[in-house]
């Protein structure tokens, strides 16, 4: 007679519904606090535009949605803020953004990787990055309009020249600080000068590197306004200066708020990219 034996069932730790249970409680508690802070906030800024009474000084939150439903829409024969809707402001912006940024992020991975493994073009070229990364936007857009015109060009270069800086630098620390041992490891086993740079000091820096990116991408959002300063209609930043030389409040408050809400989405995306192309950040 032959007796079967059951295998002992096991259970892995941090598994099942009151693992998951737990796991869900403090994202659930984050979201109601970051709903709490949101309701705080516009109770204050109704508060502020009230004791205002100034709704050129400061629109009330009422005033702002009222905006956002007109140029969003056609009213009254006009469509959205100069003949094109908030989206497609947004829109235009967004990919001046994307195109200028890519311009960056590629020149600054090109530079930072040769800062970091060549010391005498680190020691020649670098005070000339942190020369660039200190001039503010609108220090050089005069001189790139003179070379460019008045077109998109200036525009994309100058997000382009403010984005290259912080991955420039990002990546040439993270090259320069890669582990030394994994280095001569690969050395000593017959890894040329590139398969140790593409096979060691690159993911160990990619990181890093990914920081420097989230850097650039949001000090190219943050000169927007300053890109689109000429001939900016349309686009998001071109949209605020125009309203607010006539000192339509509510709608430079509106396209601030567009820029401030995609620059969070934009920077939520990224981080989701970090998580799925660097598993290994954080690990020793």
């Amino acid at each position: 007679m032959v007796t079967s034996t059951a295998a002992p069932t096991t259970t892995v730790p941090g598994s099942g519904p009151a693992s998951a249970t737990r796991r869900a409680r403090p994202a659930a508690r984050r979201i109601a606090v970051r709903v709490l802070a949101a309701a705080a906030l516009l109770g204050l800024w109704q508060a502020a535009a009230a004791a205002a009474a100034n709704p050129a000084f400061i629109p009330s939150p009422g005033a702002v949605w009222e905006q956002l439903l007109r140029l969003s829409t056609t009213h009254d024969g006009v469509r959205g803020y100069s003949g094109s809707l908030l989206v497609e402001h947004l829109g235009v912006s967004l990919r001046r953004i994307l195109i200028g940024s890519a311009i960056g992020v590629a020149g600054g991975l090109v530079a930072g990787v040769v800062l970091g493994t060549v010391p005498w073009i680190r020691v020649v070229a670098e005070p000339v990055v942190t020369f660039v990364r200190a001039l503010p936007p609108l220090a050089y857009f005069s001189l790139l309009i003179i070379w460019f015109g008045i077109d998109e060009t200036p525009k994309l270069w100058l997000l382009a020249i403010a984005a290259l800086p912080p991955v420039a630098v990002a990546t040439a620390a993270a090259v320069h600080g890669a582990p030394a041992h994994l280095v001569e490891a690969a050395r000593a086993l017959g890894a040329s000068r590139r398969d140790v740079i593409r096979d060691v000091v690159l993911p160990s820096a990619l990181p890093e590197i990914f920081t420097g990116v989230r850097l650039a991408v949001g000090i190219a959002y943050s000169s927007v306004v300053a890109a689109e300063t000429v001939n900016g209609v349309p686009g998001i930043g071109g949209m605020v200066r125009d309203a607010q030389r006539y000192l339509q409040t509510d709608v430079v408050v509106l396209g601030l708020l567009a820029i401030g809400l995609s620059g969070l989405l934009i920077d939520g995306l990224l981080r989701l990219a970090e998580k799925r192309l660097i598993p290994w950040r954080g690990r020793s």
